[in-house]
């Protein structure tokens, strides 16, 4: 079959024929990286036409509302599989067999602690520090315990790489919380899963014993696949930039830490419960809802419509359940939470939202379940991060295991001054 090309002509005049590529599903990209070779760069602020990459781990369409891991639909693997089954598709490619799987948790059990060494890490931050500051600096700090294991032309020593930051991060996670309300810390219980074992480093305490609830295990090991991986979004390909370097991978996981930090990112849902907290009671929304049609007003409802999904979030959907499930156990009377669903009840019957496609999005209802649960908003980043630790490595991996690689470097379009005269200063 003959390779189809595109065009480019400027100003009635050829000036190359690039190729066009499609891959197993999306949109088909032309290649344009002979297209400097010709005088000219593609200019694409925010990256919104752009793919900067090959990678078969992910894939969205979202219009269609379709979110897919290594082929696998989010809702089934939300519904039918628990983290570390998600965890292990995105490394390996593939669902597990009983056996893979039993090997694969054991696996990151037998690396759920850190260092000695690292706990004191924390004792150098002031208490009110904010825990995404800590997660960010001890997860760069990790590569100093393994400076003998940081071959990234090593396949194997990648995995292990990977294995042990899915092990520690609930651990560094919780380890952030109980510094900044300045409990002792909790170490890791192997006999417990991965999002009990969350819990219990969360909010046991030495002086009583704690018991897991299950329906709240559910929800945070639901709260971690819905956030495993969401393709090349600003963190991921933070983390790929970084490591096109030849970074080693604790840098690179912290610099995807830095990057989800942001407020248009990973900081959606605490965003969101801000927002609440702004409307303030059930007898305000009406004031508020008015405000957010209204496009003269810079106040928006956070938490509904995706910048991706233009149809619906097929994660919202799952949450939706989840959330309703959680709110039901625990019988939490909070304010917060009458707001919340009552915002819910208007978005999903309001023609002005149900028209503009602004449906409740993952961030809303996972807002409201890290609130039940009873976890603060300054957490709520650092469970994203801990989730989507596997959704980075994964995609850090991919990349070292494609041949030919290169090291970033996007382009830019110029606009300062050009061919100035310096003139030195005269010391006196």
């Amino acid at each position: 079959m003959a390779e189809t090309k595109a065009t480019l002509s400027i100003d009635g005049k050829v000036i190359a024929d690039l190729p066009i590529h499609s891959g197993s599903a999306g949109l088909d990209v032309i290649d344009i990286r002979t297209l400097g070779s010709h005088g000219y760069f593609t200019y694409d602020p925010g990256f919104l036409a752009t793919a900067s990459c090959e990678s078969a781990i992910t894939y969205i369409d979202g219009d269609k509302g379709i979110l897919q891991h290594r082929g696998y639909a989010i809702d089934d693997l939300a519904k039918k599989a628990d983290y570390l089954e998600v965890c292990y598709i995105l490394l390996n490619g593939q669902a597990p067999t009983l056996e893979q799987y039993d090997e694969f948790k054991a696996t990151i059990n037998n690396h759920t602690m850190v260092h000695e060494k690292l706990v004191h890490f924390f004792h150098g931050f002031l208490p009110d520090a904010h825990p995404m500051a800590m997660v960010c600096a001890v997860v760069g700090a990790l590569s100093s315990f393994y400076h003998s294991d940081l071959d990234i032309d090593d396949p194997k020593q990648r995995m292990r790489s990977a294995h042990r930051l899915i092990a520690k991060m609930p651990t560094i996670a919780a380890m952030s919380y109980k510094y900044s309300i300045g409990q002792p810390f909790v170490y890791p219980r192997n006999d417990l899963s991965y999002a009990e074992n969350f819990l219990h480093m969360m909010f046991s305490v030495p002086a009583e014993k704690y018991i897991v609830n299950p329906t709240i295990a559910k929800a945070m090991d639901r709260i971690f696949t819905l956030h495993a991986d969401h393709e090349q979004n600003a963190s991921t390909s933070t983390v790929r930039l970084a490591g096109s370097s030849g970074a080693n991978p604790y840098a690179c996981i912290a610099a995807g830490v830095a990057s989800l930090w942001g407020p248009a990112h990973g900081g959606a849902n605490e965003a969101c419960l801000t927002m609440l907290e702004e409307i303030g009671t059930v007898d305000r929304i009406a004031e508020f809802v008015a405000k957010a049609k209204d496009k003269n007003d810079p106040f928006r409802l956070m938490g509904f419509g995706h910048r991706v999904y233009k149809n619906f979030d097929p994660r919202a959907t799952v949450m939706r359940e989840t959330c309703h499930d959680v709110l039901k156990e625990l019988n939490i009377q909070d304010p917060l939470l009458d707001i919340a669903m009552e915002l819910e009840r208007i978005a999903l019957e309001d023609e002005y939202f149900v028209s503009k496609k602004l449906y409740p999005n993952v961030d809303f209802y996972s807002g409201i379940i890290l609130k039940a649960i009873g976890i603060p908003s300054s957490m709520f980043t650092v469970i994203f991060a801990m989730s989507r630790t596997v959704g980075w490595i994964s995609h850090w991996d991919e990349m070292l295991s494609q041949p030919g690689q290169k090291i970033g470097r996007p382009r830019q379009k110029y606009t300062g001054e050009i061919d100035r005269e310096f003139v030195p200063l005269k010391v006196k």
